[in-house]
């Protein structure tokens, strides 16, 4: 999940506490990724703090996007 903040000029993206880990498991469990999600995961990749095994988690669910083992969905 993500917190988006809007002004006329800028959109602030940041990933919510809890983290990657959690995350990545919500969206495992639903079988399907929401537009919220994918925003969380991109302010998490443009951030370039992440540990080793959090690159992993995104790679393992962008793979699971491509084999269509997830839904990809515009919900927030």
């Amino acid at each position: 999940m993500i917190c988006t903040m809007k002004n006329a000029n800028l959109c602030k993206v940041c990933l919510l506490p809890y983290g990657l880990a959690e995350l990545f498991d919500e969206v495992i469990q639903n079988g399907y990724i929401t537009l919220a999600d994918r925003y969380g995961l991109m302010a998490a990749l443009l951030s370039n703090s992440l540990s080793e095994e959090e690159n992993d988690s995104i790679n393992r669910l962008l793979h699971f996007v491509r084999r269509g083992r997830l839904k990809v969905v515009d919900e927030l």
